[in-house]
């Protein structure tokens, strides 16, 4: 299995281009979206983009998108947000939105919400997407605050994925094994930031691409 994650596009439209030159170039199974295809937009918008990316499309809500986002673009693509689901064998697991920010973004959830509502759709080893990173893994702001979930580390630890993948924090681009679970955090596809993940016998591997490969 093959797949392009991307986040973090904040409706920079100049960038569909290079997303689907990627695609092209890797020949991904399909692409997962993981949040804030728009910039505090509606979901009409984030229909429209998404509709431009030349494959089959898994996304969840960041939270800078709408909150019907999930309801708007399920023509277009297949809707992940607390959703579970096998994909080409694979058992994936959704949920987008963030935890509360300072920033008053429109798809916020409690530390509550977060875990209740992966909770229910949770199981071992399975794909984990979501928008917000678990707390003290590829979680940093600039300051160094970690600034992400802990109900999302709560599920990591109760479930062990094989692979968390998330975004939200744009500058704790990385790819960090821990306790079996592969993190990955492309960057923002905003800023020309993706990764390819391939999953081979069970085992992912994640290459990060940016502008500049």
């Amino acid at each position: 299995m093959r797949f392009l994650v991307i986040t973090d596009f904040h409706q920079k439209k100049s960038m569909l281009e290079l997303i689907n030159s990627r695609i092209e170039e890797y020949r991904p199974d399909f692409t997962v979206f993981l949040g804030d295809v728009t910039d505090m937009g509606t979901g009409e918008e984030a229909a429209k983009i998404i509709r431009d990316i030349n494959s089959e499309v898994y996304v969840i809500p960041g939270n800078c998108d709408p909150r019907d986002m999930p309801k708007k673009i399920s023509g277009v693509a297949h809707d992940m947000h607390g959703i579970g689901r096998e994909i080409d064998g694979m058992y994936f697991a959704g949920l987008g939105g963030s935890n509360i920010t300072i920033f008053d973004t429109p798809f916020e959830l409690t530390e509550d919400e977060l875990y209740k509502g992966l909770k229910q759709i949770s199981k071992k080893g399975m794909i984990l997407m979501t928008h917000v990173p678990s707390y003290g893994i590829l979680d940093q702001i600039p300051s160094g605050q970690s600034v992400g979930s802990k109900a999302v580390k709560r599920i990591v630890d109760e479930f062990r994925p094989i692979l968390a993948l998330s975004g939200h924090v744009h500058e704790a681009i990385g790819a960090v094994e821990r306790d079996g679970t592969l993190f990955v955090n492309p960057g923002p596809a905003r800023d020309g930031y993706s990764a390819i993940i391939d999953i081979k016998n069970g085992k992912p591997e994640a290459l990060l691409l940016s502008l500049r490969d």
